[in-house]
């Protein structure tokens, strides 16, 4: 049995709806909804157990308090230095970006070029290990002065750091799936404490997909925002011709509705990471009845984080665990 059977059973009626509307053709509309049902039922991957899921994405029994980028707010993102200062100022866990050098070391990055964060220029693809390690990836923060001599860590020393502190992680996988998900299954065979403190997330299906069945005890959770192909995270427009934004707009509905009435089912994810600003109560409520437990981002003010750990009760990621702040994109 289909879980959410229910909620998917809806989604497939409107599909069905939709298409006789468009094509005028019983046959086809039929046909269409009839074939995803029977390749959800073929592919679709098991959930992780519950009460697992629960010990990872709410440890304390309580909503968590997940550091994004390690807080990218309160220390230099993605680095060791960020992971420690996460774990003073009281975090439950950790969102790290994993990313690859040129020759194939992973990597805490964010971007796939070195700009925004570092004093060195280029593309991820033509930089090697040696080259990311000499770079600054605290020169372009607010406090560089109180982190010099941080380095670009490698996954693997992240995960140490977290594991030292007792910290709940996040692997935010930003694309190369193939890669990534073979890092991450070596990563949860040298370190098994990882599969009870840890959860693999992602916008690509894809690899969420990949991850779950190259090992199938990984927790994984989909992330969303809406619109996200065709605006920025500060809403601006990602295209400047018309037909593209158009396009890519439509191109957002439909990820959107399919996220929600089928690839969560077909990855077997165990949360949803949402942006803030479209969670509700009944949202929640409608996640929490197919088994999938929703989680916040990004929350950076008092009054917000208040609402989601008392309200709401979710588990929500923040840019600072120690005042109010703009988000970080």
């Amino acid at each position: 049995m289909l879980c959410g059977a229910p909620g998917l059973l809806g989604a497939l009626t409107a599909l069905l709806g939709a298409l006789l509307a468009l094509t005028r053709s019983p046959a086809l509309s039929c046909l269409v909804p009839a074939g995803l049902y029977l390749a959800l039922r073929l592919f679709s991957l098991e959930p992780a157990p519950l009460p697992r899921a629960q010990h990872v994405l709410q440890p304390r029994g309580a909503a968590a308090r997940i550091a994004h980028r390690g807080g990218s707010h309160d220390a230099p993102e993605n680095t060791l230095a960020a992971i420690r200062q996460a774990a003073e100022n009281g975090a439950t866990g950790v969102e790290l970006d994993l990313e690859f050098t040129a020759d194939g070391v992973p990597i805490l990055m964010h971007d796939d070029t070195v700009e925004r964060t570092t004093n060195g220029s280029g593309s991820l693809r033509d930089l090697t290990f040696d080259e990311i390690r000499r770079l600054n990836p605290a020169a372009k923060h607010r406090l560089w002065r109180d982190f010099r001599g941080e380095k670009i860590p490698t996954l693997k020393e992240a995960v140490m750091e977290c594991l030292q502190h007792n910290l709940v992680i996040y692997f935010d996988v930003k694309g190369h799936a193939n890669q990534a998900v073979s890092a991450l299954k070596l990563l949860y065979l040298e370190y098994p404490r990882l599969y009870n403190s840890s959860i693999v997330c992602s916008f690509m299906p894809d690899v969420v997909y990949k991850m779950r069945q190259a090992d199938g005890n990984v927790l994984t959770a989909l992330t969303h925002r809406p619109w996200s192909l065709s605006h920025f995270g500060d809403g601006k427009p990602r295209f400047n011709s018309f037909w593209k934004h158009y396009w890519y707009m439509m191109m957002d509905v439909i990820l959107d509705w399919s996220l929600h009435n089928f690839l969560w089912h077909l990855c077997g994810v165990s949360a949803f990471l949402m942006q803030k600003n479209y969670i509700s109560q009944e949202y929640v409520k409608q996640w929490s009845s197919k088994g999938v437990q929703v989680v916040a981002w990004t929350v950076n003010t008092f009054a917000e984080k208040m609402y989601y750990e008392t309200v709401l009760e979710v588990s929500y990621i923040t840019d600072s665990l120690l005042e109010d702040c703009d988000p970080h994109y």
